[in-house]
């Protein structure tokens, strides 16, 4: 038969005083070929039976006879009470004051606004004479207040976080006060006491929209708003929002719009069933 080859008793470990062994220093950073595990966050566990959202239409809402949608045991108080309903811009140009409101508001602790919504409702059950009015009235500075709690770090870039600034919010409120005025780049950032460079990284970050951006957006908003009255001439119209010409003025709202001004405001009146 085939020698085989010997067998080798493995060497003997040497025996270490427990003092002697140190752990192996945990690296700081992952390893080539190591994944670093991730922190799973906190979330609310879900039970199989929690019922789903429910997706709801503002305007039936709206039209409905219920004052309200209640949440939770429906024999006793309610987890949650869903009042809707709907806001409506009478405005060539809604899409400018859309994007720059935040998506969702949430607000906590506003007793003012808690308040609002009680004496709504309260109009709503007792249907006073007036009712119309005061319901819209109503409504509205519900939404005013509601928007007054968004602003601040916390909410998000748009118009709202910007007159929050108290840098940005001079300046802003010279772009919508005095739309007419030639402004530069270094006369609102001197509004804001502000560098050049500063005022512009500052009012991108904060608003969402570079500052000559906003105002371009801002009078072209102006602009299809006058350009509904035809008794105000292009010229006119021109010069009310900031352009020394009506053919400057023509040219950048064609590049903005896309048709001219004169095209844009015949549409606007020809009734629709012309």
């Amino acid at each position: 038969p085939a020698p085989s080859a010997p067998l080798l008793a493995p060497p003997e470990e040497p025996e270490l005083d427990p003092v002697e062994v140190a752990p192996e220093p945990e690296p700081t950073t992952p390893r080539v070929g190591t994944k670093k595990p991730r922190k799973e966050p906190n979330l609310p566990s879900i039970t199989p039976d929690a019922p789903a959202p429910v997706a709801m239409d503002p305007h039936a809402l709206a039209a409905s006879t219920a004052s309200e949608v209640r949440y939770g045991d429906p024999d006793g108080p309610p987890d949650m009470r869903h009042l809707g309903g709907y806001f409506e811009f009478d405005s060539p140009d809604p899409t400018l004051l859309v994007s720059l409101l935040p998506g969702v508001v949430h607000v906590r602790e506003a007793d003012r606004l808690a308040w609002f919504v009680r004496i709504l409702e309260e109009e709503g059950l007792a249907q006073l004479p007036g009712h119309a009015y005061v319901s819209t009235r109503l409504i509205e500075l519900m939404l005013i207040e509601a928007l007054r709690a968004t602003c601040g770090e916390d909410a998000p870039p748009g118009l709202l976080r910007g007159l929050a600034d108290a840098r940005l919010a001079p300046a802003l409120r010279h772009m919508h006060q005095d739309v007419s005025k030639a402004w530069t780049m270094e006369a609102l950032a001197n509004v804001a006491a502000l560098s050049r460079s500063s005022f512009f990284e500052r009012f991108r970050r904060t608003v969402g929209l570079p500052p000559m951006e906003y105002l371009l957006a801002w009078r072209m908003a102006l602009a299809k708003a006058l350009l509904r009255n035809p008794a105000l001439g292009l010229s006119r119209v021109a010069e009310m929002v900031g352009y020394s010409s009506a053919s400057t003025f023509s040219m950048a709202f064609s590049r903005y719009v896309g048709e001219p001004p004169s095209q844009f405001s015949r549409q606007l009146q020809t009734p629709p069933d012309a």
